[in-house]
């Protein structure tokens, strides 16, 4: 992709991250572990707030929370939910208010399939006065966290959008605290969940490989190296 002077424009004119950016950051994953699960008030007490793919958290801050300072957009979203852009530019401006002032990150760079449409978001929002500001993925940073998870055994051709999310709140953060993420069908009590906290599809098998990114943060977890929520927030922090 070839950097115009109107994409230039597009680009932030300063560092949106001063390092590290917060002592402590909650990176919230989208998993049906989260229904119920009453982590909603221990999510908004963390300095700054991870969350991905433009999850919704109306109605479901008891378990999710309400706070947001960088969110995620999946460019397939806007193919599935709003037209490619073409005639629910509306719907998708005021899908994202709920999100404030955030940062939204957005792989125009990282794919370059996704380039065009990655673009027609942020002209979208800037045309409709939105609070949020886009920020871009280098896409040589895509390559060698991709190099550093094959390195320790994850070894997809594309990581999901909650582990490049970790992979920043690793480096810009000085404690990270993970929720939502769980790739099975139950709980740790062996009740069925589902796939999102939002939706009612049972968990199911795509380009990623969540069993095995799972493991992985479960060993960080076991390290010290972040905490890994995958119950109830009343439990003590160590419960996992």
């Amino acid at each position: 992709c070839a950097i115009t002077e109107n994409i230039f424009n597009l680009l932030p004119q300063t560092e949106p991250f001063k390092v590290p950016i917060s002592k402590r950051c909650a990176v919230v994953g989208n998993g049906g572990i989260l229904t119920n699960s009453s982590c909603g008030e221990e999510i908004d007490q963390a300095d700054f707030v991870f969350r991905c793919n433009l999850a919704p958290i109306i109605g479901r801050e008891d378990d999710v929370g309400s706070k947001t300072d960088l969110v995620t957009a999946n460019p397939s979203i806007f193919s599935i939910k709003y037209q490619n852009l073409n005639f629910r530019r509306k719907p998708f401006w005021e899908s994202t208010q709920v999100y404030g002032k955030a940062l939204i990150l957005l792989p125009a760079f990282a794919y370059s399939a996704h380039t065009n449409m990655v673009f027609k978001v942020s002209y979208t929002l800037e045309d409709f006065g939105s609070k949020l500001q886009p920020i871009y993925l280098n896409p040589s940073y895509m390559v060698n966290i991709t190099q550093f998870w094959k390195s320790v055994g994850v070894t997809e051709t594309r990581l999901s959008s909650g582990l490049i999310v970790l992979s920043a709140a690793l480096e810009l953060c000085d404690e990270v605290w993970l929720y939502g993420f769980w790739p099975f069908s139950k709980n740790m009590e062996g009740m069925k969940i589902f796939n999102h906290y939002y939706d009612n599809i049972p968990p199911k098998r795509s380009a990623h490989v969540m069993p095995r990114e799972f493991y992985r943060l479960l060993q960080l977890h076991t390290k010290g190296i972040l905490k890994l929520r995958a119950g109830k927030c009343k439990n003590k922090p160590t419960d996992i």
